[in-house]
């Protein structure tokens, strides 16, 4: 079920939603520690719990994180919140 806008999930409050696809879903968000918009991908809880999925996870953040190009968002780094795993611009 996607999140609504204005859900706060640790320092990031969702705006909209982007996409849905096979690794869960991607929000517009706002950071509300660096004053700027992200782009946060919240896994399923059964991906959450696996060790697999976690470090696809974490492999597609660094691989983001390495892009340079002046139309992508800065990539997230993998983080953790309650019962959920995202990513955001965590520093």
């Amino acid at each position: 079920m996607p999140l609504e806008p204005g859900t706060m999930l640790g320092h990031y409050e969702i705006r909209s939603l982007i996409g849905v696809g096979g690794m869960g879903e991607v929000y517009r968000a706002h950071d509300h520690k660096l004053a700027r918009d992200v782009a946060l991908k919240v896994l399923p809880e059964a991906f959450a719990r696996d060790p697999e999925r976690i470090a696809r996870f974490r492999r597609e953040a660094r691989l983001l994180a390495a892009l340079k190009l002046a139309l992508c968002w800065s990539a997230p780094a993998a983080a953790s919140c309650a019962a959920c795993t995202f990513g955001g611009s965590a520093r």
